[in-house]
């Protein structure tokens, strides 16, 4: 589902751009790994070489900022509306199939910062 709902935005937006080409499975991606933030807000997630690592929900938050204004700015050949737009149906999905989690995503925080 997280492929199919990242790619209709861009369908939409480039579909009389004959020169638009996307492939691949990023917002697939996106929507595991949004999932999984909601699972384990506090987990430490990090990017390659870069020596440390942050909260997820916090990397969650700057993921999200980060594609949007690049998809905004859409100056590159990275689909970053199918990398965004993979993010929030992974949270959506997640929250439809367990709504709890969204609890338990709240509670977690809560408990490490207040």
């Amino acid at each position: 589902g997280g492929i199919l709902f990242s790619a209709l935005p861009a369908l939409k937006k480039h579909k009389h751009n004959v020169y638009y080409n996307a492939v691949g499975a990023s917002g697939a991606v996106s929507a595991v790994l949004f999932s999984s933030i909601l699972f384990e807000p506090m987990s430490k997630i990090g990017i390659l070489f870069i020596p440390f690592r942050i909260p997820a929900f916090i990397f969650g938050g700057l993921y999200l900022a980060f594609e949007w204004y690049m998809n905004k700015k859409s100056n590159d050949n990275i689909a970053h509306d199918a990398h965004l737009w993979g993010g929030v149906f992974g949270i959506v999905f997640t929250l439809l199939l367990n709504p709890k989690i969204g609890l338990n995503f709240i509670f977690e925080i809560q408990q490490k910062f207040f």
